[in-house]
């Protein structure tokens, strides 16, 4: 009787997970969104993940502390990470950040990648969160550059002012930051600087996922990403 050839199970491999943290107007979300395009992966911010406030009156909702980490629904967050880890897709909450609620009966359905990234000011604070990261990212900047980036964005793409943004800054952002944003640069892989260039926080990155074995191990599996090209040139 001949040999028969040997099967071989393809089986799913759980992806490379990567956290990116910093303080609000950091570049972090630059940073992610640079990395997700290089390596067409997932990105997964944690800004959808803001509990619902439409329980309370819209003149309350602007008055809550947004930047606490109890603020952010992360039993949620983790829950559907574990489950992009099991190549399942989720079902992502959508939040309107100007009624400061989650948009009903609507969800954005995400699809697993080989990469996943998991952005947010408080992606590196939570146990549970970091406990599923193969590698993880603290964006530093000094505050005035955050404020100002904060101030940018929030008018720009949430219908904010100038005042209630410096306003929210003083308040919550900077104080939160300093209790439970900067103290999580300590879990980090590596640390970049926000005010250095892009490219070069980039190949920062590269080096250290290059020095940890993170992207020879991928190379061995067979699994094609844009870790293979992109990552190793250090």
């Amino acid at each position: 009787m001949q040999d028969q050839p040997a099967l071989q199970l393809s089986l799913p491999q759980r992806p490379l997970i990567i956290g990116i943290a910093g303080c609000s107007g950091s570049g972090k979300t630059t940073l992610a969104r640079e990395l997700t395009q290089e390596w067409s992966a997932t990105l997964l911010p944690l800004d959808f993940y803001y509990r619902c406030l439409s329980h309370l009156p819209p003149e309350e909702r602007a008055l809550q502390n947004f930047d606490h980490p109890d603020s952010l629904e992360h039993d949620l967050l983790v829950k559907q990470i574990e489950e992009l880890a099991e190549s399942r897709s989720i079902e992502r909450p959508v939040y309107d950040f100007t009624t400061h609620t989650r948009v009903p009966n609507l969800t954005q359905t995400v699809a697993p990648a080989p990469v996943l990234i998991v952005e947010g000011i408080l992606a590196l604070h939570y146990p549970r969160l970091r406990a599923l990261y193969d590698f993880s990212i603290y964006v530093n900047a000094p505050n005035e550059i955050c404020l100002n980036r904060r101030i940018y964005r929030d008018m720009r793409e949430r219908g904010r002012t100038e005042e209630s943004v410096r306003a929210q800054f003083e308040a919550t952002a900077k104080p939160m930051a300093d209790l439970y944003v900067i103290p999580s640069a300590r879990h980090a892989s590596v640390v970049v600087e926000g005010t250095d260039d892009l490219d070069w926080s980039v190949e920062q990155v590269s080096v250290r996922l290059s020095q940890l074995g993170l992207m020879r191990s991928r190379r061995r599996s067979g699994l094609s990403t844009g870790l293979d090209t992109g990552l190793g040139q250090g």
